[in-house]
């Protein structure tokens, strides 16, 4: 058994029932650095199945929220499945299963941490629910994806847990000051394949926090955080 196979039947337990495609799981995991470094192999990377996952994650979660919460109105819907399906959330709930260790990358992206990366494991979940979905059907995505968001469902819901904090950051200023907070880089350091930027969130010419990360988008939506925890402390 290798190791596509034994994670596909050990950690996913979808090698109960049934034939697996296992050509598919492994293009979950292939990132797109390991095809350009090898094309002597025609392997196609997981981008087509992130696609796919995306949308099939977005239907589980919205008619799981919608029949938990019939009263809610659709903005505080959203937000509670925004907060769920962020790419730090996705991240955190790779990390759960190992995601990483299982990912085929390239040298380059290897060496420059790429198992640990959030935006990377966010889009190999993602693929891996667009295989699953392709693989088993909706009924064996939900029984793999439920038991590792329900948590971050309910504390969504609570206020408790919130990931979109430009979002929060947003809307907050936007209804108190009639302002939109901006967001600039700082700084940026390493080399290109390896860039950590730090970025500032300012209203009017004051900052409100700020934030480092591999990518601009991370590093704003950690900058939003700094400000929301320091306003809302």
């Amino acid at each position: 058994m290798d190791k596509t196979e034994r994670f596909v039947k050990e950690v996913l337990l979808l090698g109960t029932e049934g034939e697996i495609n296992l050509d598919l799981y492994l293009q979950a995991l292939t990132h797109s650095s390991y095809v350009h470094e090898q094309p002597e192999l025609n392997q196609m990377h997981n981008e087509r199945l992130e696609f796919l996952g995306d949308a099939v994650l977005d239907l589980i979660v919205s008619e799981r929220i919608f029949l938990l919460y019939p009263h809610l109105p659709e903005g505080k819907l959203s937000r509670i499945r925004a907060g769920v399906v962020c790419s730090s959330c996705l991240a955190d709930r790779a990390k759960l299963v190992d995601l990483g260790s299982y990912l085929r990358l390239g040298k380059g992206e290897e060496a420059s941490g790429g198992r640990e990366k959030d935006t990377l494991l966010a889009d190999a979940f993602e693929a891996l629910i667009g295989a699953i979905y392709l693989d088993k059907g909706l009924k064996s995505v939900e029984a793999f994806v439920m038991p590792l968001l329900e948590e971050g469902i309910i504390a969504a819901e609570s206020g408790s847990y919130l990931d979109d904090f430009k979002s929060a950051l947003q809307e907050r200023f936007q209804k108190e000051r009639g302002l939109v907070p901006r967001y600039s880089v700082l700084s940026e350091e390493g080399p290109d394949h390896s860039k950590i930027f730090t970025v500032g969130v300012f209203v009017d010419s004051e900052i409100l926090g700020q934030g480092k990360g591999r990518s601009k988008k991370e590093a704003e939506q950690r900058a939003a955080q700094s400000a929301w925890q320091d306003i809302t402390e």
